[in-house]
């Protein structure tokens, strides 16, 4: 998370850019289009400071390193999935976080169906203890 605070009349400046989709007080969402146009002027020799200028962002506002990961970022994401991966969403149901249970074998999904019996055993006994303990104590104090 960035460590810049913009504040509202930052945000209406940085808003006004064609180049911009959103901005929250620590975040700024550009296009699609302006992702990509940067990326190719960064492989043709341009720096991410001349992109972002050129662009029209004040780099007083938004920091110079904020440019440069961005920059870095997305050229990941290029190198990665193309031009493509600007353009569809890939956070949510559709992204590759946890692991799938399809692809277990039998014997894995058993195994951590046991192993969750067990963990769901122990909270279970563990709340009658609690339940006894509380009974008890208030027993005592009657």
């Amino acid at each position: 998370m960035s460590k810049i605070i913009f504040n509202e009349h930052q945000r209406r400046q940085i808003e006004v850019n064609p180049n911009v989709a959103s901005v929250s007080d620590r975040a700024i969402q550009y296009t699609a289009e302006f992702k990509l146009k940067a990326i190719q002027e960064n492989q043709s020799g341009k720096g991410p400071a001349q992109i972002f200028r050129e662009a029209g962002f004040d780099l007083e506002i938004i920091g110079l390193k904020k440019a440069q990961s961005a920059i870095k970022r997305w050229k990941k994401t290029y190198q990665n999935l193309g031009e493509q991966g600007f353009l569809e969403e890939r956070r949510g149901k559709g992204s590759t976080g946890r692991p799938s249970t399809e692809k277990l074998s039998a014997d894995k999904k058993l195994e951590k169906a046991e192993a969750r019996i067990r963990l769901l055993e122990a909270e279970l006994t563990l709340l009658k203890k609690l339940d006894e303990m509380e009974r008890q104590a208030k027993k005592n104090r009657f």
